[in-house]
This record gives structure tokens, sequence and C-alpha cells, in this order.
């Protein structure tokens, strides 16, 4: 190859020493030796030298090289980092979004970014964040001394990378996603329910749902203040607790709830994940995505004069969002008349009765038993009155001798008492996985969003994807956006499995235990009670196509043919009727273009339950009783 760079250099030219270590100047030193050895340099000789020395390329502006730092340094914050991936990659935008901290607490990212735990010896009380937080928002100014390097490390969990970050750093939170045992916690071990607040449009479930956030110290005053500012510029005073729930403008806007909104609190004895469901006939598709999560329904029930018939009448959303309810595996039912100190009602018996005697035979006819699934609490969402504490008696006389004597089911005065007095039965950590997944996202690895319906995960775990059939590593998991080591039935996990592309997961898909995998077909047959056939359609024959809601899949099915239908009245059963109309109930073979995932109901009932919808509108609710194998030719 030739004679090496030293030789062309010659015998008395210095050697490149590729062990050498790096030389870093440090001017507060007392004195320099070359090479370990010989008389010691004084800094200001060091300094002579180095200023007499020629520069081929003159140094950058200390003003342009501390903006340099300061960028590196916030490309390793935590902070940084967050609302970089929140503002999509720009730059711009993110420092834009930075200099509003107040505007940053409305993200669950930030908030749980400030309460989460940061790196040893920074501390990690709120006041700390909120001077990092004021930092960011000051404009740049060109400083003459160096910045102080960013932490090398950080334990916040909810804190992401941005793109521009290092492979080593990259490599780090790798790690720490992958759950290292000295991050991961053990799970919480009080109870976890999920809570949906349904009804009518216009009934006070986003209200609601903020005054609980609030009154359990989840929003904080100064945030409350903000959106009351925010509410009094759109002339919509009393919506400001809505806003917590609420958080696009379209939304604030009309003052309709489109998308679920998700939060969560906790009491002493339990754990709470609140799921908004939007009341409007439109987005019916959305409140059931989240009602099927949902182990407790909250019926949001208006007692203003005129609001409480319209949601109840026929078309109003009150029945549907019941009905829906029990279909999709609500196991109870806390009816809250709410807006009881609307000036139309004041606190009144009379009216409350009234409301109680209308809902309970309709809520009889959707499968609820009255006595033993349902209970029934007045409240005031705008006040706060019967969510945390009990009504003054001297604005509500009658209110304690009713629950004392527990009448309508209720025994405990207050809508958060009587949810932690609440007990779910059937939840079985030792069952076979089963996980329908809701969403999933890429973030470095593809991370699948869903509730554990039965059996435990664990990280480390394999599970099998269904109906792909596909085997993967559970690298981590995550409640509440906090790394545990396990999770058991009932909890919302998000579960980031290794090797799997965002493809090969998709909404409907169910995560199950290897060795003991869910069914996967086209074809089943089915119990169905035709509750609201379409007027233009008002025949269910062999043929008939429509949508199918089952867990969280959403599939187009058609009707294959009638095995039998059964007169209500007289229980007579028919073989093989030609067609059925509103209000009979029949047994069916349905089939679906593509597999999805189901079982039969009385071998797990959550993924045995079945809705039709046509044309915006519930025409059927019912169950599997027999998966088909195989699949049939179109």
């Amino acid at each position: 190859m030739g004679d090496s760079w030293e030789d062309q250099q010659g015998a008395g030219a210095p050697k490149l020493n590729v062990g050498a270590k790096p030389f870093v100047f440090n001017p507060g030193a007392r004195s320099f030796t070359p090479g370990g050895g010989g008389r010691g340099a004084t800094t200001e000789d060091m300094t002579a030298q180095m200023a007499s020395a020629s520069i081929a390329d003159p140094p950058a502006s200390s003003s342009s090289v501390m903006e340099e730092d300061d960028e590196g340094d916030d490309e390793n914050d935590p902070l940084w980092q967050a609302v970089f991936k929140m503002a999509g990659g720009d730059r711009a935008k993110t420092e834009k979004m930075l200099e509003d901290p107040d505007s940053l607490m409305q993200y669950p990212e930030i908030r749980a970014l400030l309460e989460g735990v940061v790196g040893e010896g920074e501390g990690s009380t709120t006041a700390a964040m909120d001077a990092e937080l004021s930092r960011k928002a000051e404009p740049r100014m060109p400083v003459a001394t160096a910045a102080a390097p960013a932490s090398s490390s950080s334990s916040i969990s909810s804190s992401k990378m941005s793109s521009g970050s290092s492979p080593l750093v990259a490599a780090a939170e790798d790690d720490d996603d992958a759950g290292g045992s000295s991050e991961l916690q053990d799970e919480d071990p009080r109870e976890h329910l999920n809570l949906v607040f349904i009804g009518h449009v216009d009934a006070g479930k986003s209200t609601m749902s903020g005054q609980l956030l609030y009154l359990t110290g989840q929003v904080d005053k100064r945030t409350i203040e903000r959106f009351e500012k925010e509410a009094k510029q759109l002339n919509r005073e009393s919506w400001f607790l809505a806003f917590i729930m609420d958080t696009n403008e379209e939304e604030r806007a009309k003052g309709k709830t489109v998308e679920v909104g998700r939060a969560h609190f906790d009491t002493d004895a339990k754990r709470y994940t609140i799921m908004d469901a939007p009341g409007h006939k439109n987005y019916v598709p959305n409140m059931i995505a989240g009602a099927v999560q949902a182990d407790v329904g909250i019926l949001v029930i208006s007692a203003r004069r005129g609001e409480f018939e319209t949601g109840f009448e026929r078309g109003g959303q009150t029945r549907e969002h019941a009905l829906l309810a029990k279909t999709l595996g609500v196991r109870y039912l806390v009816v809250v008349i709410n807006k009881m100190d609307d000036s139309t009602v004041k606190w009144s018996k009379d009216r409350f009765d009234e409301c109680v005697s209308k809902l309970k035979p309709f809520l009889k006819s959707c499968g609820y038993a009255p006595k033993k699934d349902v209970k029934f609490i007045p409240v005031s969402g705008l006040t706060g009155d019967n969510i945390q504490k009990p009504v003054a008696a001297s604005t509500c006389p009658w209110w304690e001798g009713l629950y004392v004597a527990g009448e309508h089911n209720t025994a405990e005065p207050t809508l958060i008492s009587c949810l932690d007095a609440l007990c779910i039965e059937g939840r079985e950590p030792s069952a076979p996985l089963r996980i329908p997944v809701l969403d999933r996202y890429q973030d470095r690895g593809t991370i699948s969003l869903g509730k554990v319906e039965s059996g435990s995960v664990k990280v480390g775990q394999k599970v099998l994807v269904m109906p792909t059939k596909n085997t993967y590593e559970v690298q981590s998991i995550l409640i509440n956006d906090l790394p545990v080591r396990s999770a058991k039935p009932g909890e919302n996990v998000k579960v980031k499995l290794g090797g799997a592309a965002v493809e090969d997961v998709q909404k409907g898909y169910v995560l199950c235990s290897v060795g003991e995998p869910c069914h996967a077909a086209t074809r089943f047959d089915c119990q169905l009670a035709l509750v609201d056939l379409l007027e233009h359609r008002p025949i269910f024959s062999p043929g008939y196509t429509c949508v199918a809601h089952l867990h969280t899949a959403e599939e187009e099915v058609t009707v294959m043919d009638l095995l039998s239908i059964e007169d209500r009245k007289s229980g007579e059963v028919k073989k093989k009727p030609r067609f059925a109309r509103q209000g009979n109930v029949i047994t069916c073979r349905m089939r679906t273009k593509r597999e999805v995932c189901c079982e039969a109901f009385k071998e797990m009932a959550q993924l045995g339950r079945l809705t039709l919808r046509d044309e915006g509108k519930t025409i059927a609710i019912g169950k599997i009783l027999t998966v088909l194998p195989g699949k049939v030719a179109k």
C-alpha cells in the first residue's frame, strides 16, 4: 500500500499517539505540566502562548456558541423532548409552546412529567418543574458564561426522545422503556374501575367529569380560573368545568363532546378512569368505543324541565345509551339526576321521584335489575353538591332520609362514596389472557392500548396476537403512563410489543396467551333482540347487511340464515322463519368478510356480546351462541 504517513514525514517527525487522552484546557488551573513532567507553566503563560498562536479559522462568537450549547441542553431536557414530540418535530412550534407554561398544563403528558420523579440529586417538587417551565418561557439571551451541562439521565417515564437525540441517549431510554427492575413499580393493590359518563346531549356529563377531577385534586385552582376566563369570553360561564375534559377548540366552541375524553382520579379505596362519552347521536360509535371498556356507567339525567323529556322520549340518547351500556357489558348503572339546583327544579323531591319512576321500567326492559344493579342519586354537577360531600340539609332536607332508608338501592350519600362501595366480581387473574386492542401507535416500537378483560400480563411474557397468530414479547407495560411489572384484569394498559410493526396490530385484534388463543372466525350463530329497525327497512331477513360491534372490533356482517324466532307473548319458538320484525327475539347465522376475534358468550362474555347498527341507528343487540370454524366462499 506504500509508505505510511509517519514514514513520509521523516524519522524526526513526531508520531501520532492513537492512545492519547483528549486534552481539555482548564482556565482555573494553577499550572500546566506537558506530558506529566517538566517545569510547570503558569496559566498566564499558557494563555499568552495560545493568544499568540496562529489559528486558521476564527472561533464562533460567544453568543452563537452559547445558543448551540443551549439547544443541546434543551434537546436532552425531558420537558423539551415531550413538547417537541407534541409539536410534531417542529422546533419553532416547540419554542412557541414553551413560551406559555400555563397552556402546557392542559396536556396529560406534561402533567405526568411534572408529577414524575426527576433524576437523583435534582429534586422532584412541582416548584422545581415550574421554575424549569419559567426558564423555558424566557426569551433566549446571549450570555458570557458556559451553560451547565444537561443531566445525563432521567427517571421520568413519560419523557420521550426527540428525533434529533443521540443514539447513545436513545439506547439508554430504550433500556428504560424495557423496564429495568430498579424503575418498574409494583401494581397498585387498590381495585380499578372504569367509569363511562353517558346520557343525552347537554345533560352535564363533561361538567360533572370536570367537577369530579377538581374535587379530587386532579386540577389546580389556577387552571380552573383560566378556564373560567375562557368560558366567560365565549359567553358560556357555566361551561368552565367542561373545559377540563373537552380540550379541543371545536368542542369548547360548540359545547358538544366529540371524542371520548379520558382522565384518572383515586380515593383511599379505589382507582378510577373516567371516560366522558359524547351524547350527540352522530357520535354514538365514539360512545361505544368508550363504553366497551367500562365497568360502571354513570347515566347523567337532566332534571331541568323539558330536558329530561327530550332525552327520554323516542329518539333521545338517554334510551339508546342505556341500552348500549347493558349490551356492551356495563355491569352497574349509577343514575345521577343532575341540575337539581336549576331554577325550574330547586331540589324538588317530586321532580326527582318523577324521573326515577319513568326510568326504572325502561332500565328493567334493557336488562338491568333496578333493585340490584341500579342506583339513583340527585346531584348538582356545577356546584358539586352530592358528588364528594353531601348536600346541605337546608338545601335538600329530604335526601338524608332516602339514603339512610336505602331507597332506590342507594345507601350512600354521595356519588364517590357510592362508587367506592361497588364491587366488581368475576375478574380472574389466572384465566387465559385477553386484551382487545382499542388502538395502537408507533413510539420506538409498537404500543397497543386496551383493557385487560381476563388473565394477567407481565413484562417479558410472550403473547399471541389474534387473528394473525403472530407471537411477540411484552417489552413494557404502562398503567396511567407509569411503568409496571404486571397488570391484572380491569386495568387499562399500554403494552409495548417487541418486533411488531404498527400494521401488525390493528383495532379489534386481541392479545392472547400463547397456547390458549381466542377464536377467529367469519361465521357464528347468535341470538338477537330486534329493538329498533329502520322505517324504510322494517324486515330483518337473510341477506340483511349492517355493521356489527364486537368488543373493540367493527365489522360488516351479513345475515346468512334465520334459525328460529321466539314469540315474546306466548313463548312459542318457530323454526326457520322467512323474516323477522321489530320486537322479535331471533337466532340467526351471520358471516363477516374478514376473520374477527370472538368467543361464545357462555365461555367469555367480554368477547361474546354483539351490537348491530345500520345507518347510524342501533337496530339489534345480542350475544354469540356458537363460533363456527372455517371460512365460506364469497
